[in-house]
């Protein structure tokens, strides 16, 4: 039997921001911008950073859509990003191509990138691919969460897409220090399986990254978050961990049944971590529209 050939669907976005550190403040610029892709301007942050908000003028991904983020904060420069609401990851068509994200991060000597987005919440019979590389400079600092709803749990929609694809290369100082390959298949390979995420829904990665400091940093930092992670976890609703990378990191993980306790940890995870590592309290980004 011949396989139907892919239809070309969709739309090529780009983004390019670069932030600048410019005498103890961050400026950003935009070099190129292409719809459904859009930034309106930073907000000034305490310290000199700035807060930067996504927009995706389609209000979600499309099938179809290849879209491609660039973000490079440069040296001393201290940036926050966030979305304007969950990224909405459409059906795609039954001949249709899937829908593909591309994000490029580059952190420069001892510059601060915090990546806080909402979840990603994929339709029923979305297909679609997310590869991310992140590459720190000596002394860079780095925030960065992701977590993925089950579907639109309202609508019932829970773990009908077609295919999701996330993958994750992270690199400190040239050296490579986290590098992950998830593809999850819901109708082939279920994911209720005990394998697999069991009775939970959500799953959350969070990396929390700067260069340059001892071993022994890192060890104790991965204390202070295991216990906080064990005051956190709830047996059989929302289940917590945090292990060292290779170097320069800790990663945190999250399963649960609800979100919202997702949402709650990872705010909680991320103020131990900027005290630790920065001594600066962490400043949930302010939300719009």
């Amino acid at each position: 039997m011949i396989e139907p050939l892919e239809v070309e669907t969709g739309v090529k976005g780009r983004l390019e921001l670069v932030f600048e550190n410019q005498a103890g403040q961050t400026i950003l610029k935009v070099p190129r911008q292409e719809p459904p892709l859009k930034v309106v301007r930073a907000f000034p942050l305490p310290g000199g950073g700035a807060l930067v908000h996504l927009h995706n003028l389609s209000g979600g991904v499309l099938g179809g859509d290849k879209l491609e983020t660039k973000v490079r904060v440069e040296a001393g420069a201290v940036a926050q990003i966030t979305s304007t609401g969950a990224a909405r990851l459409y059906r795609s068509g039954p001949n249709g191509q899937a829908s593909g994200q591309l994000n490029d991060f580059s952190i420069g000597e001892k510059a601060l990138l915090e990546y806080l987005p909402d979840p990603l919440i994929p339709f029923a019979g979305a297909r679609y691919r997310q590869q991310t590389n992140i590459e720190l400079a000596a002394g860079a600092g780095l925030f960065w969460w992701e977590t993925v709803a089950p579907g639109r749990e309202a609508r019932g929609e829970i773990f009908l897409y077609d295919r999701l694809e996330i993958s994750l290369s992270l690199t400190s100082g040239g050296k490579s220090i986290a590098l992950e390959q998830t593809r999850l298949e819901p109708a082939i390979r279920p994911l209720t399986s005990t394998a697999r995420l069991s009775h939970y829904r959500y799953f959350s990665s969070f990396y929390i990254c700067r260069g340059g400091l001892e071993k022994a940093a890192w060890t104790r930092l991965e204390s202070c978050l295991t216990d906080l992670a064990g005051r956190l976890s709830v047996a059989g609703e929302t289940l917590w961990g945090a292990s060292c990378l290779v170097a320069d990191g800790v990663v945190v993980r999250a399963v649960s049944r609800n979100g919202r306790a997702i949402t709650t940890g990872l705010l909680e995870m991320w103020r131990l971590g900027k005290q630790e590592l920065y001594g600066q309290a962490a400043i949930p980004p302010r939300k719009i529209n």
